[in-house]
């Protein structure tokens, strides 16, 4: 395999909605460069980057799949490193996790739908790096394929810096060619042909449209360019030798977004596509100054790193795998120097040297050994030992460490639980494996509700998760709604005593204490605060954080339904002891006597936890989706529109939310995603509370008849 470097790589992301044509794009470039024997297709399981057994059974994109292209002149060809990511809202992290590592990214827009939900987001996913982006208009051989109607969507959703390159010739089944608006050439095609392009003059039917198309996209070129634009004004044109590097230039800059349309699974216009990368995308040499931080997390100066072969190596990991045979897979890009076979580098985040024995390149589920990797080129080499995905390695004489992608919390939570013993002790060691390629899954025990929980984007998210559990590591579980994890509190005070007093033959036991409690404000830092306000000796200070622990202890199995009591606090004032009969045990036991006394009178109440919600949905779903938050106890915080899209921002009560993602589907037909977390407690409202502690109160009778 030819070793290549700097300016002869290219690094894009395919970015998008679901069912745009990404992977099939992906193995349409990969048949006309002659990388693949034949044109792969997702509905028989033969696309190159959608491998993975539930990615086939689901006909859609899970995780972020590899592959690359050598393109070009066959003196200077490039490589073309192609991430092809998905564009399901509930995968649509994956796509936000590539982005840092790529030069450019390809959005890829359906010639039907237009602009949907996740292209809209992943679009703003660029927008938050500066990441240069072209749009391409696939699918343009579907019956109701518009290319001026996706223009309007593309215009409305994103500017006036979206301009064609390209104008297709004809439509839908009779789609045949493309016509290049820079060189003023035609291409035209046999569909699901070998992709090769034949070139030819414009026909004569768009010549008036090409050339007006021709002369607006100069113009865009043009402006902000002095000599450019006494070119255009003296000449009416702007040469290509000219135009091509101007065209180069504004769209490495974000001045310009250009548009270009093929047919993934017809084979139109999928080596124009490939020119227009070769031409006019980023090089990987392009890449201004990367800043880091000082591997050693201090306060330092931000330690920066050019991109090229002469600065010492330092690699990071975007992407990690778990395989069955080969173990753990890391993906990686070298940022700067050469990564040669065998070469020992440090990981600055775990302080630890890591060998890359047999590095190799990635075309879809087949690794393509390799010698060395150069500044720019995207690899994967196994078994690390410690070196997971946002980890930076490198020159241990030189180091940096590269910042992680941020990604939100997860927005739905499962309890899950093995069906049999076997299943339990495959349990941790799958979903262990699975969090490490997976970086929106959690998994974690709930210490108030006893229950394992797992946590990811959404319910589709988690049923791909526990399919991979049952297929990978023949562990079966159930998965369950989970608890509410509600709390109690106080909303009065008390002033109350608590005395333990038991004799029996020898040594009694004896503890008295005396307490007030009062509410702390709610969402306190401290949830309970305990005050020392003994004075005289009334009780002995080595009893006094005994009473703390029988009330702590009473606080933590609750008053009126089981559920920890927080915000308040205890004053301990006054208490009595005996010489021989008084010790720890006795004092826990009246701080918990004194702690249920003051409950009683201290007018306790139950707290519910509210999510902070934020809801993207398509305008014609915004008045279905605010009276359905109505419904489930929501306060709508504020609205927002972009592009088409309706922004709700709500808070919701966790209970009424545990089933939202699946009715949320079904409320906008899939358009519809969101995402939630955590904000604060508060009351629940009276009605609600009496069914929730009645049902407490039966489940811990139910328990207390089954240990009997």
């Amino acid at each position: 395999m030819k070793v290549y470097a700097g300016a002869n790589l290219r690094n894009l992301a395919l970015i998008g909605h679901g069912h745009a044509g990404k992977t099939t794009l992906v193995s349409a470039m990969l048949y006309t460069a002659g990388a693949a024997p034949r044109l792969g297709r997702v509905d028989d399981g033969s696309a190159a980057t959608d491998y993975d057994e539930e990615e086939i059974a689901r006909q859609m994109s899970i995780s972020t799949g590899l592959a690359f292209v050598e393109w070009g002149k066959t003196d200077a060809k490039v490589k073309i490193n192609l991430l092809d990511t998905p564009g399901f809202n509930m995968f649509v992290h994956e796509a936000k996790m590539v982005l840092p590592v790529v030069d450019a990214a390809l959005v890829v827009v359906d010639g039907v739908a237009g602009v949907e939900v996740v292209t809209q987001r992943v679009w703003n996913y660029c927008n938050e790096i500066d990441l240069p982006r072209m749009i391409v208009v696939n699918r343009m051989d579907r019956d109701r394929a518009d290319a001026n109607r996706v223009l309007e969507s593309l215009t409305n959703a994103f500017g006036r810096a979206v301009t064609p390159l390209q104008l297709p010739i004809g439509s839908e089944k009779s789609l045949s060619g493309v016509v290049d608006l820079v060189r003023m050439k035609a291409y035209t095609y046999e569909m699901g042909g070998n992709g090769k392009g034949k070139e030819g003059p414009i026909p004569a039917d768009m010549a008036g449209v090409a050339k007006e198309a021709h002369e607006k996209l100069v113009e865009l070129i043009a402006e902000g360019k002095d000599e450019l634009m006494e070119e255009f004004f003296e000449t009416g044109t702007i040469p290509e030798e000219h135009l091509v590097p101007a065209l180069h230039e504004a769209i490495r800059e974000d001045k310009l977004f250009p548009v270009l349309f093929t047919s993934g699974l017809g084979n139109i216009g999928v080596d124009e596509l490939m020119d227009f990368i070769v031409d006019y995308t980023p090089a990987a040499s392009e890449h201004h100054a990367i800043t880091g931080q000082p591997a050693d997390s201090s306060d330092g100066d931000p330690a920066v790193r050019k991109g090229t072969d002469n600065e010492p190596a330092s690699v990071f990991v975007f992407k990690t795998l778990s395989d069955a045979f080969a173990g753990r897979i890391s993906y990686f890009k070298v940022f700067s120097g050469v990564l040669k076979n065998d070469a020992s580098l440090q990981n600055y985040n775990r302080n630890i040297q890591e060998k890359f024995a047999h590095i190799s390149l990635i075309q879809g589920k087949q690794a393509v050994p390799i010698s060395e990797l150069h500044a720019g080129d995207i690899g994967a080499v196994a078994k690390l030992r410690e070196t997971l995905t946002g980890d930076t390695l490198g020159d241990k004489s030189s180091p940096i460490r590269y910042p992680a992608v941020q990604l939100p919390e997860p927005a739905i939570t499962f309890a899950i639980e093995p069906k049999s013993r076997a299943d339990e002790d495959k349990l941790g060691v799958g979903l262990h494996k699975l969090m490490e390629e997976d970086a929106m899954l959690r998994f974690f025990r709930d210490p108030q509700t006893k229950e394992f929980l797992i946590a990811g984007t959404g319910q589709q998210h988690i049923e791909v998760v526990v399919s991979k559990m049952k297929k990978r590591y023949h562990a079966e579980v159930v998965l369950k709604a989970p608890k509410v994890p509600y709390r109690e509190t106080i909303r009065g005070k008390a002033d109350v005593q608590g005395r333990h007093k038991k004799q029996t033959g020898g040594h009694g036991q004896y503890g008295d204490c005396k307490i007030k409690m009062e509410p702390l404000p709610r969402g306190a830092e401290v949830e309970f605060e305990f005050v020392n306000d003994i004075f005289g000796g009334a009780i002995p200070r080595n009893y006094i954080p005994a009473v703390e622990k029988g009330i702590k202890d009473a606080a933590a199995r609750g008053y009126l339904a089981g559920y920890p009591v927080v915000n308040f606090r205890v004053s301990l004032y006054d208490g009595s002891y005996h010489d021989v009969d008084s010790n720890d045990l006795s004092f826990q036991m009246a701080g918990r006597i004194a702690f249920r006394k003051a409950m009683e009178v201290a007018k306790p109440t139950l707290l519910e936890p509210i999510m902070t919600v934020e809801i993207t949905i398509p305008d014609e779903f915004a008045g279905t989706i605010m009276g359905d938050l109505n419904s489930r106890r929501g306060r709508i915080q504020g609205m927002d529109n972009k592009a088409g899209n309706t922004i709700v921002k709500a808070e919701v009560p966790m209970a009424e939310m545990l089933t939202y993602g699946a009715d949320l589907t079904s409320m906008t037909q899939g358009r519809g995603s969101f995402s939630m977390e955590m904000h604060h407690y508060d009351t629940v409202p009276q009605q609600l509370q009496d069914k929730i502690i009645e049902k407490a109160k039966a489940e811990r009778g139910e328990v207390k008849e089954e240990e009997e």
